[in-house]
């Protein structure tokens, strides 16, 4: 795992605490979004569909530290939309920097070369870049031609500069194995500290609803992936969440491990579902009937989904309060290996016809009139 010694402690001794203390539902990621406007209109996304006047909308840096403090969680992740967007986010970072929260700044990088001078580098402030794939494929997934070059070169700078930078990857229906692996040779060779890779998830919103993955599909696809792991790639996740996605482990969703809270307050009853918010985070906690969700017997929101938001915080659990998740870690931390190795890749993709690619230069920012 690229993970630094001192946000394992952290994380390891908040969940043993936790556990100690009878606590049997915690947070352990504070989703904060602070807006949903974004300079990219990814076919696979749910959360720039909003009008107008909502993509105006932006959580204030006192809105953000109200809520993270609320919730205690020891790490904070802020997707969007794009922060960089957000005119403040560089006092909303610096904040949570000042609280000991391990951040993980979820963008694009289409505008990181230009903010970087506005950031200082921190073990507690990771730039985790979403990258869907080397250069076709990320573009092809972004809906925008150019963007995996500009993100490279931010990326670039900004390690060279001394920030901690990682990657995210959604994968969907259609991804090859065999390129996904070669991405994670140019991500290595890139200098990044590691990568985190998950199956997307269908937003009812989302323009393109053909290319998700089922749960078949996904267990499929992640063991030709992880079949034989190269030791030189490093992961921002836990081996039991990668081997979940490969099917060798069974897992409850458990969706309070990553609360969102965004301009509508906290989302019930998590980053990827909307049934409702609430003011406070105790209220999220109390008023949500948890057992509405996780399985598609519960509810068929739930059906396909494996995203890392509702199983990772599982994965964390298992790993460090039960021996055989220590176990199961340990081993593959030692061997590189996440699943019984397979001879041959078996998953084949599905042919994906050639996107309508808007060229990076004939696109501004896009802004909410």
């Amino acid at each position: 795992m690229a993970v630094p010694i001192s946000q394992m402690w952290t994380v390891a001794s908040y969940v043993l605490k936790q556990r100690l203390a009878g606590r049997k539902r915690y947070p352990l990621v504070v989703m904060l979004e602070p807006l949903f406007r974004c300079n990219l209109a990814c076919a696979g996304c749910g959360k720039i569909q909003y009008p107008p006047h909502i993509l105006k909308r932006q959580l204030s840096p006192e809105d953000c530290f109200r809520a993270v403090d609320e919730a205690g969680a020891p790490m904070v992740s802020i997707p969007g939309g794009e922060p960089l967007l957000h005119p403040q986010i560089a006092e909303i970072v610096a904040g949570l920097v000042e609280r000991k929260k391990y951040i993980y700044l979820c963008t694009n990088a289409l505008l990181l070369e230009e903010k970087l001078d506005l950031f200082k580098p921190s073990k507690y402030l990771t730039f985790s870049i979403h990258m869907d794939g080397r250069r076709k494929e990320h573009d092809f997934s972004v809906c925008r031609l150019g963007t995996y070059d500009v993100a490279a070169s931010a990326m670039k700078k900004a390690i060279d500069r001394g920030f901690r930078v990682t990657t995210n990857t959604t994968l969907f229906e259609g991804a090859d194995p065999e390129k996904v692996r070669r991405f994670f040779d140019e991500m290595m060779e890139l200098g990044v500290e590691g990568m985190m890779v998950s199956p997307g998830y269908s937003y009812p919103k989302a323009p393109d609803q053909e290319s998700f993955l089922r749960r078949d599909q996904t267990r499929e696809l992640f063991r030709a992936i992880f079949s034989s792991p190269k030791r030189h790639w490093k992961f921002n996740q836990t081996p039991l969440f990668v081997r979940f996605l490969m099917g060798e482990e069974e897992f409850e969703c458990t969706p309070w491990g990553n609360p969102t809270f965004n301009i509508f307050g906290w989302q019930k009853p998590c980053y990827l579902i909307q049934d409702g918010y609430t003011a406070t985070f105790q209220e999220l906690m109390e008023s949500t009937d948890w057992s509405q969700y996780g399985t598609p017997e519960r509810n068929h929101k739930c059906a396909h989904c494996m995203v890392h938001c509702g199983f990772e915080p599982t994965a964390v659990d298992r790993t460090f309060t039960t021996w055989s998740g220590f176990y199961q870690t340990a081993k593959a931390t030692l061997t590189g290996r996440f699943g019984k190795p397979a001879t041959t890749h078996t998953h084949r993709p599905s042919p994906v016809p050639s996107p309508a690619f808007i060229p990076l230069e004939q696109l501004s920012t896009r802004k909410a009139s």
